[in-house]
């Protein structure tokens, strides 16, 4: 049986650059219509196991690779940090020992600490895959999120003028995003106070502004990031109210956007915060569209590790 072309998924480079991005985006199409069918459901991973490693909580990302293993037949399992070994003191390299000799193939990693999942990979024989590791990356985000608007704008974002707005400083996901909306060739613009951009600029193939109505101007897609409540005893910005009244997506600023202009959240959202409840529900709005997006490129990203390289039935 031939050997899966992709072994882990850990960061966007693992892609391979824009000829791998495409092939991953494309094979999702496949699998869109998979969760079409009144059976949604195909054994391409029959016999297979895939674990979610998670170390910090999540509802969307976790929920959307169980579901993407189910859809694909595979055997699921999920490790709970609250009700496990951890809690009396066990290591990560015990934790990944201790699951693999179950036998296990796919190994869905999210964990508070950068670079943890390169550590599981390099510890076990299963495919790993990253879900989120600190202020690193969040691969998958990145490609359902370029699915999204590739169903949206057409098969090319050459030319896409994206604005990344809020806290890029500790965001995985402004991190894969910036790289992957590069290689696909968009035009990527940080918005933010001072305080939430990157210290330098190396290997952010992006520009920065400090004001989201200058950078609103003309813009194609406006790709909201979460503020995180707890960070304001760190001081990043005076307060809640401030944040929301310069850099909140109001009613009033989205009512200056084009008429195409798309609006986008990885979830889950601060509804006026970052952005008004009418803006989070209305038509230009892909949130929604995002979750239901990210099961089909969970299932493209698991069959492409674990799959045998065959047709997808």
């Amino acid at each position: 049986m031939p050997e899966p072309a992709l072994k882990h998924l850990l960061s966007v480079d693992d892609l391979g650059g824009r000829a791998g991005i495409e092939a991953m985006l494309d094979l999702t199409d496949s699998f869109v219509e998979v969760l079409a069918r009144d059976i949604p459901k195909v054994p391409a991973l029959r016999g297979k196991t895939v674990v979610s490693l998670f170390y910090e909580e999540s509802t969307r990302t976790r929920l959307s690779f169980e579901t993407a293993a189910k859809r694909l037949s595979a055997d699921t399992m999920t490790f709970s940090v609250s009700t496990s070994s951890v809690k009396k003191g066990e290591s990560l390299l015990d934790t990944v020992h201790t699951i693999e000799a179950m036998g296990i193939d796919g190994i869905v990693v999210r964990h508070p600490c950068a670079g943890a999942p390169h550590r599981v990979a390099s510890w076990s024989q299963a495919s790993v895959v990253n879900a989120g590791d600190g202020r690193h990356e969040h691969p998958t985000q990145a490609l359902l999120d370029a699915f999204t608007l590739r169903r949206h704008r057409g098969p090319s974002l050459d030319g896409c003028r994206i604005a990344i707005v809020g806290d890029v400083k500790h965001s995985r996901v402004a991190r894969s995003n910036v790289k992957l909306f590069d290689a696909l060739g968009c035009e990527v613009t940080f918005v933010g106070p001072p305080t939430l951009m990157p210290e330098r600029l190396d290997g952010w193939p992006a520009t920065v502004s400090y004001d989201l109505d200058d950078a609103l101007v003309d813009i194609d897609v406006v790709y909201l990031l979460r503020i995180q409540r707890e960070r304001i005893g760190q001081a990043l910005f005076p307060s809640v109210r401030e944040y929301a009244a310069r850099y909140g997506l109001t009613s009033e600023r989205a009512s200056r956007l084009k008429p195409d202009t798309l609006v986008m959240h990885p979830g889950p959202l601060n509804r006026g915060v970052e952005i008004a409840a009418d803006v989070a529900d209305s038509t230009r709005s892909l949130i929604t569209e995002q979750v239901a997006n990210g099961v089909a490129v969970r299932m493209a990203v698991l069959w492409s590790l674990l799959g045998s390289g065959g047709p997808v039935i």
